[in-house]
């Protein structure tokens, strides 16, 4: 409840921001309108409810970082923003990292550990890096912890039965977001959507893409699902400003990360 509470207040004072901006700089207010008319619109099938979302609902934070993400998007040229990628779309030194930690990922009971812990609940999040800092839980998977140069962020999702999100929008555009579905989904209604973009576990257990563009999860089925959850750095001809950016902000994002967690429950 406190969380909730705290999460208002942090919409109250963004607005409050926005209003003094609007009345005692109305060329920056114009400057974020226009970043956010861009960022908002780099999305699919837009309506009016995704841009109410965005300037007025849960995309608030995003908007307010919008100028950070643009500048990234400068930043990672000639590499474009595929939005939705394929693991053969990054650079093999990426893929390389990514298949390890996918190799890790299978030799280790993580449904068995888990299952106790999550029947209770609607959606749990078990960290073990987050921002490229190393999370101790009671889970001990030595590698989860290693040096990584592109991935920053390492986690286990689980939804349970009958569960979804809201449709939301990530804040920082510095990483892409990696899922990959530990156990075997077997029906189409468990999946991800990235506005008309749907990925079904059953067909296809990992996908990667931008999670600032607004996306939603469901587990409409009578199964818990799993999922590792994972942030690479964007790829790069200056990976160095990429990681320095990442780096920090980590202890700001591990204080914070709660905003857009408050509705998981922390796995202990």
């Amino acid at each position: 409840m406190k969380k909730k509470k705290w999460f208002k207040l942090q919409s109250v004072g963004l607005y409050l921001l926005l209003t003094l901006l609007t009345y005692y700089s109305p060329e920056l207010m114009l400057f974020y309108v226009i970043c956010g008319i861009y960022d908002v619109s780099r999305n699919s099938d837009l309506e009016s409810s995704l841009f109410r979302r965005y300037f007025l609902g849960n995309g608030l934070l995003t908007w307010v970082l919008s100028p950070i993400n643009i500048l990234m998007d400068l930043i990672t040229l000639p590499y474009d923003n595929k939005k939705i990628y394929q693991l053969d779309d990054l650079p093999n030194a990426y893929q390389q990292e990514i298949n390890q930690i996918l190799d890790v990922t299978k030799s280790q009971n993580i449904v068995n550990e888990l299952t106790g812990r999550v029947e209770s609940i609607n959606r749990g999040m078990l960290f073990f890096k987050w921002y490229g800092k190393n999370i101790d839980n009671f889970f001990e998977v030595p590698a989860f912890h290693e040096e990584y140069k592109y991935i920053k962020t390492i986690g286990i999702s689980v939804f349970n039965k009958q569960v979804q999100t809201r449709e939301h929008f990530g804040p920082l555009r510095a990483t892409l977001r990696l899922l990959y579905n530990i156990n075997d989904v077997t029906d189409r209604e468990s999946y991800i959507k990235v506005r008309s973009i749907e990925n079904h576990w059953c067909d296809n257990k990992l996908f990667i893409f931008d999670d600032t563009l607004s996306h939603q999860s469901f587990n409409e089925t009578d199964g818990i699902r799993y999922c590792l959850f994972v942030d690479i750095l964007r790829p790069s001809k200056c990976n160095y400003v990429l990681d320095f950016f990442v780096k920090s902000i980590a202890t700001i994002a591990e204080k914070i990360k709660f905003i857009f967690y408050n509705h998981w429950v922390p796995l202990k």
